[in-house]
């Protein structure tokens, strides 16, 4: 399966965009930044990224929502 999930602007040229991917037979989320082609409005993946197999997931959430909350702590959010 290959679905974009989600894109939000990472700065004027450039996106990021989370979703499932499929590569070699091993299913995928791919958070990866996207950008303008010089010259034109398309977007193309850039090597930026992460790949991780869909079974980190919950480890990849936690990790963040850690983050999160630490962040709040140091009033940073």
């Amino acid at each position: 399966m290959d679905k974009t999930v989600t894109v939000f602007q990472k700065n004027k040229f450039q996106e990021i965009r989370v979703g499932i991917r499929e590569f070699k037979g091993n299913d995928l989320v791919d958070i990866r930044t996207w950008t303008m082609t010089q010259g034109t409005e398309e977007m193309v993946p850039t090597a930026k990224g992460v790949s991780i197999n869909i079974h980190l997931l919950p480890d990849l959430v936690k990790a963040l929502k850690d983050t999160e909350n630490v962040l709040k702590e140091k009033g940073m959010m």
